[in-house]
């Protein structure tokens, strides 16, 4: 196996592969070499490369663990170093045309599976890694076109062998879908502690009277700038259209406050608490 990447995910995967014992190698490659250095430490990987392309020569499997804006040049400098049978997947929060964008960078020897672990937290950095991290998460399957089916069947079993359920989903519904439950909500995370920093300025000690709810409501604006970046550019178009309807029910409840219209908003509260409960 090689990863790709030894991040919060791409360390966990490792640390949880060798748990269960899924691979007999795992060797990865991260432009960080410190980052190298401790996920050989932690038993992360196996080895360290010393390029990309020399991680995946060997591979069965090839884990793209990175932000999404490097893959398309990782899949560039190593397409001529898979091997024959290669099962390519990643851990992306964004597939849409992504998907096909690499599809059509790889030699036909190569299978390529999008996935996605709905997994993680707002810490990064293989220090932040856990071997339990997939256990019991729901993990997607992203295909972008006719697969093989032995290869689908494959790459289940590994995301199962980790702990996670497996389901397969359309690229385009999957940015669709996380752009609203997964994306908007790092946002708004970020644009609230922005706005906060920004009244900061005239009340500085405005911080410091930030109690739980503030605390547990920003907490993913701890997560990796990175990461977030690419996913906001990759996956715009959704994420816009989320943005317009979040921006659209902030307006309604504005309105309700405006007009003193208590009955209306304590109605709102109650159906967004009833949908929340049921997600526990």
């Amino acid at each position: 196996m090689a990863l790709i990447g030894v991040g919060l995910i791409g360390g966990s995967l490792g640390l949880a592969v060798k748990r269960k014992r899924l691979a007999g190698e795992i060797v990865g490659y991260a432009p960080d070499q410190a980052a190298l250095k401790r996920a050989v430490q932690r038993g992360a990987i196996d080895r360290a490369a010393r390029t990309a392309a020399e991680a995946v020569r060997e591979a069965d499997l090839v884990v793209l663990a990175t932000p999404v804006g490097a893959f398309p040049a990782l899949v560039k400098e190593c397409a001529s170093s898979f091997k024959p049978g290669t099962i390519l997947t990643d851990v992306g929060s964004v597939k849409g045309a992504l998907v096909g964008r690499i599809e059509a960078m790889l030699p036909p020897h190569v299978t390529y599976l999008s996935a996605h672990p709905l997994a993680g937290g707002e810490q990064s950095g293989i220090e932040a890694a856990s071997p339990t991290l997939f256990d019991g998460c729901r993990c997607l399957i992203t295909p972008g076109g006719p697969v093989r089916a032995e290869a689908l069947k494959q790459l289940t079993r590994f995301w199962e062998g980790v702990g996670s359920t497996v389901s397969t989903l359309d690229p385009f519904e999957h940015d669709r879908y996380l752009a609203l439950v997964s994306h908007l909500p790092h946002l708004v995370a970020y644009a609230l502690v922005q706005c906060a920093m920004d009244a900061a300025k005239e009340a500085p000690d405005l911080l410091g009277f930030s109690a739980g709810g503030f605390r547990d409501f920003t907490r993913i604006a701890a997560s990796s700038p990175e990461m977030w970046r690419d996913i906001c550019l990759e996956n715009r178009a959704e994420i816009l259209r989320a943005l317009t309807r979040y921006q659209s029910t902030l307006e309604c409840y504005r309105r309700l406050i405006e007009s003193g219209d208590g009955a209306a908003l304590e109605t709102a509260f109650r159906n967004a608490r009833r949908v929340r409960e049921s997600l526990r």
